[in-house]
Order: structure tokens, then C-alpha cells, then sequence
């Protein structure tokens, strides 16, 4: 039986706030990806980044479904129900 996200109905259309990190570009500090909260459109960079700022960004805010903002990536993450989704391709702003 498949674990489903219960949060999906927490999802708004959101645009990212900044074009990198937004930590990580405070700090002039660098990531490997990025990822974007899907509840408020923050910009945090992914786990194999050394400061892990949207993990980070969930364990303060409790935002559970973020998404990739890598080229060409439709999934995203459901931190709560830990789970993988896969959404529409976002389009260029």
C-alpha cells in the first residue's frame, strides 16, 4: 500500500523569493541545489549542501512539501509524511 502525502492541501502557488539559497546567499555562502518551500516560497539549498538550509527551514517553520528547483526536476518532498511527489514542470518567471 502506497503512504500518501496529507499535505497537499497545503500548497500554495508560490514564487520563489530570491534566485539562490537565501541563507547561504546572506552568508556569501555556496549550495549544490535548491529547493523550494511550496506552503511560503522560501529558497533554501538541499542535504548534500554543507548547511542544509531547507531542512532547516522546515524543522523551524513546519512547511512540510518542498519541491526542486533544479532544471528539468518535477518531484519534491512531503518532510512529514516522508514521501516523493511529482508535479507539472514549473515555467520560467
Amino acid at each position: 500500500m502506497a503512504i500518501e502525502c496529507k499535505h497537499l492541501n497545503m500548497i500554495h502557488n508560490v514564487r520563489p523569493h530570491t534566485n539562490g539559497c537565501e541563507e547561504c546567499l546572506k552568508m556569501g555562502d555556496t549550495w549544490v541545489h535548491l529547493r523550494l518551500c511550496l506552503v511560503c516560497g522560501h529558497v533554501g539549498c538541499c542535504d548534500s549542501s554543507k548547511n542544509k538550509h531547507a531542512s532547516k527551514h522546515f524543522a523551524s517553520t513546519r512547511h512540510p512539501v518542498m519541491r526542486s528547483l533544479e532544471p528539468g526536476e518535477d518531484w519534491g518532498w512531503c518532510y512529514v509524511d516522508q514521501v516523493w511527489l511529482e508535479f507539472e514542470p514549473m515555467h520560467p518567471v
